[in-house]
């Protein structure tokens, strides 16, 4: 690899700048001054001004016509919490490892992109990198906005690889081909407060609510498929209100989750759980947040090019799944086909989150070898 870009130098660069989600400002002032002199034309945009904000969100873009590959990730992190051995903030480097919020997810990737691209010939298509700076937190101006701001201009990738932690124990063993859909729900049952001595004179929510509890966790949704495996119910909170031990409870809620398969879509399973709980509870009331829907990539040119650049630098053959948590390929999706693919993710959001120094010097290799299969 011979870059004019030091991808372990830019990932530091970025690391050293909090940019806790959601994320603006100067961590997106390192990564601009790392690509104009690349040849980009770098676009950045503000949302949520007013609610889940402020935050930013950056498109660069650099050649024309096709192929359009696409680069899509985000900057900003997650809180650092407590017990890291100094500043989360303060990047260091020790025994061959990076270690700094954001390490392994996912400004090490980021720079390792940005690495990869720096020597690419500039007249063979187009590049562009899609970076927000909400995706650990609600991402309802990040992504979303950034393929809005695509739309207007008649901007679209012919696919995308977005640079998320996948790899589980050596880097290149998994690529994630799809991701499972999330959908948060929250149930509340009324009831009347009163004395448990005098319970003719109050109506306690418990007993619904439990009975709610017991069907749903009982359910079994599907038993999966080829690519997925079953969608998955999970009770994540169940109480009342703080009291007294002699009160009978005014209300009673849950919240669960529900991560779910390309069998099923996230408004029918809240419809099922509202008809649970009107059998039970009449009165209840049932509020949802649809994460995002299952996707799934089918094979194709990128699923080729990446596979085979993996192959080549790791002599692995990587696993393609569609396992755990979500990612922004829930909104590209809509554009082109995705998948995600970076480092090993064991420290993803971890008190002392680090990534090994070569595991990211390779990557950049893998990154380039997938560049220069595409454009040739």
């Amino acid at each position: 690899m011979n870059s004019s870009i030091d991808p372990i130098d830019l990932a530091t660069r970025l690391i050293a700048v909090p940019s806790i989600t959601p994320a603006s400002g100067q961590v997106f002032d390192v990564l601009e001054t790392a690509l104009r002199p690349l040849g980009f034309e770098v676009h950045r945009f503000i949302g949520g001004e007013n609610a889940d904000g402020p935050v930013e969100n950056l498109v660069a873009l650099r050649g024309s016509g096709f192929p359009h590959f696409g680069f899509a990730g985000h900057l900003d992190v997650v809180p650092p919490g407590e017990g890291w051995d100094g500043d989360p903030f303060t990047p260091t480097i020790e025994d061959g490892l990076l270690t700094g919020r954001g390490a392994n997810d996912m400004k090490s990737a980021i720079a390792a992109f940005v690495a990869a691209v720096a020597d690419l010939p500039h007249d063979r298509g187009t590049i562009s990198l899609l970076i927000t700076g909400d995706e650990e937190g609600p991402a309802l101006h990040g992504t979303v906005a950034i393929i809005d701001w695509l739309n207007r201009r008649g901007i679209r990738p012919d696919m995308i690889l977005i640079g998320e932690p996948t790899s589980d124990a050596t880097l290149g063993d998994t690529v994630k081909i799809g991701r499972r859909g999330s959908v948060n729900m929250w149930i509340e049952v009324p009831g009347t407060q009163g004395h448990v001595a005098y319970p003719h004179r109050a109506d306690n929510p418990v007993g619904p609510l439990a009975r709610i509890v017991a069907e749903l966790d009982a359910w079994q949704l599907d038993e999966g498929n080829d690519s997925f495996p079953p969608s998955n119910l999970e009770f994540t909170e169940v109480g009342t209100p703080p009291g007294a031990t002699n009160l009978i409870p005014g209300r009673a809620g849950a919240r669960l989750n529900i991560r779910f398969n390309n069998l099923q879509r996230g408004a029918e399973l809240v419809e099922r759980v509202r008809a649970v709980v009107q059998r039970h509870a009449p009165g209840g009331t049932v509020e949802a947040l649809i994460s995002g829907e299952a996707f799934l990539t089918p094979p194709g040119a990128l699923y080729d090019v990446l596979v085979s650049a993996i192959r080549e630098e790791t002599g692995i053959e990587p696993d393609l799944s569609t396992g755990g948590g979500t990612s922004d390929g829930r909104f590209l999706i809509q554009l082109c086909p995705v998948v995600d693919f970076g480092l090993p993710n064991v420290t993803m959001h971890k008190v002392g989150e680090q990534a090994r120094v070569e595991d990211i010097r390779a990557l950049t290799r893998i990154y380039r070898r997938v560049l220069e299969k595409v454009f040739g």
